[in-house]
């Protein structure tokens, strides 16, 4: 499994230029074990968002951040009109055009980088990009259009890299069965399927375990 661990050694020096503090508090004012503690150094990996347009990727990877968000937000004029299906998501104005980034840190030592996929066809190209060094992905899945998911389940697939599939549940809509949205995508058995609420950082940072420890299955070493 790909991850990057920094060299504490030479990462952090044993003393700090004049001028700086000699604690970097987080961005909420807290400060993390690593960061009190000058022989240790974070375990950083890196984990890709995926799924169609307007499932919440963006909202994901807001609710869990510990820091403010990267976002790539446009908004959507009449141009997308014939490209993008707004039935399900009426009140979608914008659209990622790049990617989101976030951070989370869980476990002390082990920090979290969030990289949310855009979803329309037409900014694909982009996946190979975002995706290199990933440790795995979640694919996030909305069960009004479950066929949405489809290429992120292919790309994934064809690439090797471990992948769970968290439903998102949104309000309104029937909810459903993991073991049934599993057969309705034909996803295997060993692969994770979750119900979960994107909004809800209880909920996100689960999915977001959950494919940590399949990952650390798939990927061992």
């Amino acid at each position: 499994m790909d991850s990057a661990v920094s060299d504490a050694t030479t990462a952090v020096p044993d003393e700090l230029p004049a001028g700086l503090p000699a604690e970097l508090p987080d961005d909420d004012g807290e400060l993390q074990a690593w960061q009190t503690d000058r022989t240790r150094a974070p375990i950083a990996t890196k984990i890709v968002v995926a799924g169609g347009f307007g499932v919440g990727k963006t909202t994901l990877v807001t609710a869990v951040s510990e820091i403010t968000p990267l976002q790539t937000e446009a908004l959507m004029t009449r141009a997308s009109e014939d490209t993008d299906d707004l039935s399900a998501t009426p009140g979608k104005t914008t659209t990622t055009v790049a990617m989101d980034f976030g951070r989370i840190t869980l476990d002390d030592d082990l920090v979290l980088y969030l990289f949310g996929t855009p979803g329309q066809q037409r900014f694909w190209f982009m996946w190979d990009d975002l995706v290199r060094g990933a440790i795995g992905a979640v694919v996030l899945a909305d069960t009004r259009r479950l066929t949405d998911c489809f290429p992120a389940l292919d790309y994934f697939e064809s690439c090797g890299i471990p992948y769970i599939v968290a439903v998102n549940h949104f309000e309104g809509t029937e909810r459903y069965e993991a073991e049934d949205v599993r057969e309705a995508l034909t996803v295997p058995a060993h692969i994770p399927v979750l119900i979960m609420d994107a909004r809800q950082r209880i909920s996100a940072i689960e999915s977001l375990l959950a494919l940590v420890g399949h990952a650390l299955d798939a990927t061992p070493e």
